[in-house]
């Protein structure tokens, strides 16, 4: 089965069909943070510092960086937000911006092999960002929609991601390193963005052997309790092909949903992780007490 492996200057992680659930941690993102975008704009990563080490101590396998800033330095403050975040965690990082330059000076300073976020089935898009991930070694998200727009019909969102594969192949980019992003609907807006999403996975894992991941929350917006909706999802996602997501590690429901469907699926041998994240801690003296009975009863 394919393996996409990624890596920083310590640590590599391997995303793929036999693999744990790949976590990727979505908050080093300013869109939709107006107090982070201001932090970063100014040059105050304290936040990006917090944020990177509390995703990492709550199980996140990589981390995303993005620092789209409306009218800011893109270029400059990514490329210093990366290397920040390498400066204090071992775990490889998703690369993830809309601007070529931007990416490019990510790249150039990243150690390690990262995930480019992303690629997309535009030939403008393709010709800009494959190059690039030939050229630095790097694996990339290819997003299943392209000039047409995002089709709701499942199968033409398949066509996309199969035809991103192949244009990758044709500069040297094995399928290996391409990781498909189905485009996950709110299921508020369409009732069958599930169901969709789920035939997807399934033929992006038989029919195109590609690992896949999405925005995890995407699925459950505009509803109430969305952490219940994104675990609910997250199993069936994982169980339907998906292998990782960008999403917020810092949710114990949905970290939870994950370590879940990887006991299901036979990807946590022994429930060690399981057992690890959950297990009662014994009362202090509980072993003592017990070997004293048994002194006990022996005498």
């Amino acid at each position: 089965m394919t393996e996409t492996r990624v890596s920083s200057h310590k640590k590599e992680v391997v995303i793929g069909f036999d693999r744990p659930f790949c976590v990727i941690g979505e908050r080093i993102n300013p869109t939709g943070r107006k107090k982070l975008a201001a932090e970063m704009a100014a040059g105050d990563f304290s936040t990006v510092e917090a944020d990177a080490l509390a995703q990492v101590a709550a199980g996140a396998h990589m981390l995303d960086v993005n620092a789209g800033i409306p009218l800011a330095d893109e270029p400059a403050i990514l490329a210093r937000t990366i290397q920040l975040v390498q400066s204090l965690v071992d775990v490889p990082l998703s690369i993830d911006s809309s601007i070529v330059a931007a990416l490019e000076a990510g790249l150039a300073v990243y150690q390690g092999k990262p995930l480019v976020n992303s690629v997309t089935g535009e030939e403008e898009r393709l010709e800009a960002v494959l190059p690039l991930i030939r050229k630095y070694g790097a694996a990339v998200v290819a997003i299943s929609n392209d000039e047409t727009g995002i089709s709701e019909d499942p199968d033409v969102r398949f066509e996309v991601a199969k035809k991103i594969v192949e244009r990758a192949a044709d500069h040297g980019i094995p399928r290996s390193d391409i990781v498909v992003d189905p485009l996950v609907m709110p299921i508020g807006a369409l009732g069958q963005a599930g169901n969709s999403a789920f035939r997807l996975l399934r033929r992006l894992k038989e029919e195109l052997g590609v690992n896949s991941t999405c925005g995890a929350s995407n699925v459950s917006f505009g509803l109430p309790n969305r952490h219940g909706l994104n675990a609910a999802f997250l199993c069936m996602a994982a169980a339907s092909g998906m292998t990782s997501a960008i999403m917020n590690p810092l949710h114990a429901e949905e970290m939870t949903a994950i370590l879940g469907s990887d006991v299901m699926m036979g990807k946590d041998v022994n429930c060690r992780r399981w057992l690890t994240s959950f297990r009662e801690p014994q009362a202090e003296g509980a072993d003592g007490g017990r070997a004293e009975r048994r002194r006990r009863r022996a005498g």
